[in-house]
């Protein structure tokens, strides 16, 4: 046995000498959830699967040929991804594997519009006045 699984039966003899629970967990800092000898046996907390095993080399060609031959963003790459692969990946796996081959965001200019000029064939065709009132006695 390794030392944690010790420490635990250590705390199951000191249940069964008090028989009070709660107390014991107050004392040893602990919660109540170890009810059994199998409860004692070390909980492994690491994730069962990771996100990373999912994008292998032939996704990451696929998003970034989509990104330069198309110029799609990380929403439409996801829909591209999924209509023509039948694959589901999130935006931010898109985002992550964009990033770390430095893929340069998409930058789209604006072209100005040019100024609309009014222009008659006969000059002084439509005159346009502005009027003011004036109130009288001023």
């Amino acid at each position: 046995m390794n030392k944690e699984v010790k420490q635990r039966l250590k705390w199951v003899e000191l249940y069964q000498e008090m028989k009070n629970a709660g107390l014991v967990c107050r004392r040893c800092g602990i919660s109540q959830v170890v009810k059994s000898l199998e409860g004692l046996q070390e909980v492994f907390r690491h994730p069962h699967s990771s996100p990373n095993t999912k994008i292998n080399t032939q996704i990451e060609e696929w998003i970034l040929d989509l990104r330069k031959e198309r110029k799609l963003g990380a929403r439409r790459i996801q829909n591209e991804l999924l209509r023509e692969h039948n694959f589901q990946l999130s935006l931010a796996s898109i985002h992550k594997v964009l990033t770390n081959n430095e893929v340069k965001p998409i930058v789209f200019q604006r072209k100005k519009k040019d100024f609309i000029r009014y222009q008659r064939p006969i000059p002084g065709d439509r005159i346009q006045m502005d009027t003011c009132k004036i109130a009288p006695g001023i």
